[in-house]
């Protein structure tokens, strides 16, 4: 017989998945590294950073500066972030009728803050769609590529992780999923190169795809 391939829940990534956030972060990334004398290219901050909480961005550069920041660090920074978003934040394209397509309950599990989630899923006419189903990395004490903020979303929503299925673009969030025991589509129509996202059930480039992909992965 066939393996069911039904979801009782879907759970989504916001930074590029919902909102195309990653290329305008990235970037005020990189102008915020080079004032701390760290140059990285846009490829080496993907690699680094992106699916990963603040808490690892603040981790990483105190390793590399071999020092403490303040718990202020970042707010001489933070009116960059807000500006990039205010200015040009837009939803992925195509991503608002796929949601709207879906047929189970929905929910965004995001190494965001709650306040930044908000903010963007604000910006880009999102909001809506997702109220009171908002879970972040502030949630719990160990960000992706860890299992817990997505076991956490699933407890939350009150749904079996074997029932879930979460949309991705990021191989810390793919890698988080799997070792949750849910199943996993890989999102590559952002900045993510496909083969980074391979651990997937499936990846895919079109969010028009989405709503027949979700009926099409087996449970494992």
């Amino acid at each position: 017989m066939r393996p069911s391939s039904h979801a009782e829940l879907v759970v989504f990534d916001c930074d590029g998945v919902l909102v195309d956030s990653e290329r305008l972060s990235v970037e005020v990334d990189r102008r915020v590294l080079a004032e701390f004398g760290w140059h990285l290219s846009a490829e080496e901050i993907v690699h680094r950073f992106v699916g990963r909480s603040g808490a690892h961005f603040r981790a990483e550069m105190e390793t590399h500066l071999g020092r403490v920041l303040p718990d202020d660090w970042e707010a001489p920074y933070e009116r960059w972030y807000a500006d990039a978003f205010e200015k040009e934040l837009e939803a992925v394209s195509g991503v608002a009728a796929a949601i709207d397509a879906i047929r189970v309950p929905i929910c965004v599990a995001s190494s965001g803050s709650h306040a930044k989630i908000r903010t963007t899923l604000g910006l880009t006419g999102l909001l809506q769609r997702f109220e009171g189903r908002i879970f972040s990395a502030e949630d719990v004490d160990d960000g992706k590529p860890a299992p817990d903020l997505f076991l956490h979303a699933a407890a939350s929503m009150g749904v079996e992780p074997s029932e879930c299925i979460v949309v991705e673009d990021s191989r810390f969030g793919v890698e988080a999923a799997r070792a949750a025991g849910m199943r996993v589509l890989g999102y590559a129509g952002g900045l993510t190169p496909a083969d980074w996202l391979a651990d997937a059930n499936a990846v895919f480039t079109d969010m028009a795809e989405l709503p027949a992909l979700l009926g099409s992965i087996p449970r494992r």
